[in-house]
């Protein structure tokens, strides 16, 4: 099992990560973050990002869906942003926020690495 801080350290070494955070849903808050550059602020991602989480759980929940998100993914011209809300008991309410540099990173290999981080995070 892996605490929050070697969760982060797990998801800034994925290749090509620019920035990770495990971030708190009903607030908005980072529990914690860590980053690979000065130019992306990762609180200002995790308030932002929360947005976008309760508002695809909100979707989710109208529309009748019996379903889980997985992972959102928002991609930018030159970063993958994956946003991972945890589904474990213990992380419910919690998300796992990546940052990852589009010509470094696989897409594919980041959300593996993303799913095995969410199975052994204790929060």
């Amino acid at each position: 099992m892996a605490n929050i801080e070697t969760g982060l350290k797990d998801m800034m070494a994925i290749e090509g990560a620019v920035g990770a955070a495990v971030v708190d849903y009903s607030s908005g808050m980072a529990l914690g973050t860590l980053s690979a550059t000065s130019t992306l602020d990762l609180n200002i991602a995790a308030a932002g990002n929360t947005e976008v989480v309760r508002a695809k759980m909100r979707t989710v929940d109208q529309l009748g869906l019996n379903e889980a998100i997985e992972d959102i993914l928002i991609t930018l011209s030159s970063q993958y942003h994956i946003i991972r809300p945890l589904r474990n008991r213990q992380g419910q309410g919690l998300f796992l926020y990546l940052a990852l540099d589009r010509t470094r990173g696989n897409l594919a290999l980041a959300r593996h690495r993303l799913k095995a981080i969410e199975d052994v995070l204790e929060v």
